[in-house]
């Protein structure tokens, strides 16, 4: 039995996001996020995504190559259970990508058929494979046979994913994807030509839930489905988990400027201010520590999210913007903090 079987529902778990959900960030979120679990555990999320990597990347990048797309797996033992998202239309690649995520020692392999990136769905990956449902079974089967999902020793295999490409077919989809055994499946609840510029259709979470049961009966190995998209904190998670029976929720948006998203004992509104800046300046030293090879730029995203809703926020915002480094970052907030009550 997995993991993804033991998880009590509902489970809140978090998104995989590009340069965001990074190894500096996702340290934080388990940090600030921590609480305790119903099974006893300390931990942020109920289960951790890594960003997206490339199974092609893994297997025929150069050493450096190889060591900078490593550098998006480097998880601690507080995140667990941590999930290795990886995206691929090479059944090889994703065999042997996934058998390294096993030997790294994860607890799971995800599989990116979701991603709306041009880049990626010229590759045949992410979205695109909605429109081949016989590929992504492939892709599926070899992942779970790198991870050895079906052997003791072996890690599960998952897929996020949407309700369609250009239209919601979840009815002949998502059957397609249960038909060869994920352990869990996240619905983003939009098709892949709507991105993000509707509202998530919660009730077809519903009906995700619905096909599922239909199919599965009341196995208890079944597949586990999450629901994806406007989640807006704990409660609303909560709240769409039980409207939908959906068995998780994942919360992705909502974590940008608030690593303590996951704690259910705390809101960022009630963290001082003094506290925010100090951990967004902790956030940046971790960056540059974990991903010194990265353009510092990358961190300028979270100072948004960070810094608003203050008097003086808009300014500092700016100012903030202008650095390049670490060491300017936190010159600038210890000038903020020094000529500013709070």
């Amino acid at each position: 039995m997995s993991f993804w079987q033991k998880l009590p529902a509902p489970f809140f778990v978090l998104a995989p996001m590009a340069d965001v959900t990074d190894a500096p960030f996702r340290r934080l979120i388990a940090k600030y996020g921590a609480h305790m679990r119903p099974d006893g555990t300390m931990g942020g999320p109920d289960v951790t995504w890594t960003e997206f990597v490339s199974a092609d990347g893994l297997i025929r990048a150069t050493p450096e190559g190889k060591k900078k797309l490593l550098a998006d797996l480097i998880y601690t033992d507080a995140e667990r259970p941590i999930v290795a998202q990886l995206f691929s239309s090479n059944e090889e690649h994703m065999e042997k990508a996934a058998a390294l995520c096993l030997e790294l020692g994860f607890d799971g392999v995800d599989i990116n058929m979701g991603c709306p990136d041009k880049s990626i769905e010229k590759q045949g990956c992410g979205s695109a494979m909605i429109k081949n449902p016989e590929l992504a079974a492939k892709i599926i089967k070899a992942a779970k046979r790198g991870a050895k999902s079906d052997e003791v020793g072996g890690i599960p295999v998952s897929v996020k994913t949407r309700l369609g490409y250009n239209r919601d077919q979840l009815e002949e989809w998502l059957p397609a994807l249960i038909a060869v055994k994920p352990a869990a499946i996240t619905v983003h609840a939009r098709t892949r030509k709507e991105m993000s510029k509707v509202p998530a259709r919660w009730e077809r979470i519903a009906r995700a839930v619905e096909i599922r049961d239909e199919i599965l009966g009341k196995d208890k190995f079944k597949t586990r489905l999450i629901g994806n998209g406007d989640a807006l904190s704990l409660q609303d998670a909560r709240a769409k988990a039980e409207a939908t029976g959906a068995d998780g929720v994942m919360l992705g948006r909502a974590i940008f400027g608030n690593p303590w998203l996951f704690n259910p004992e705390l809101t960022v509104s009630q963290v001082p201010l003094e506290e925010r800046l100090r951990i967004m300046v902790e956030h940046s030293k971790l960056f540059t520590e974990l991903l010194s090879f990265k353009n510092f730029s990358v961190m300028k995203k979270h100072y948004k999210a960070y810094v608003k809703d203050f008097d003086g926020a808009a300014e500092l915002r700016t100012e903030l913007m202008e650095q390049d480094n670490v060491e300017a970052v936190e010159a600038v907030v210890q000038k903020f903090l020094a000529s500013t009550p709070y």
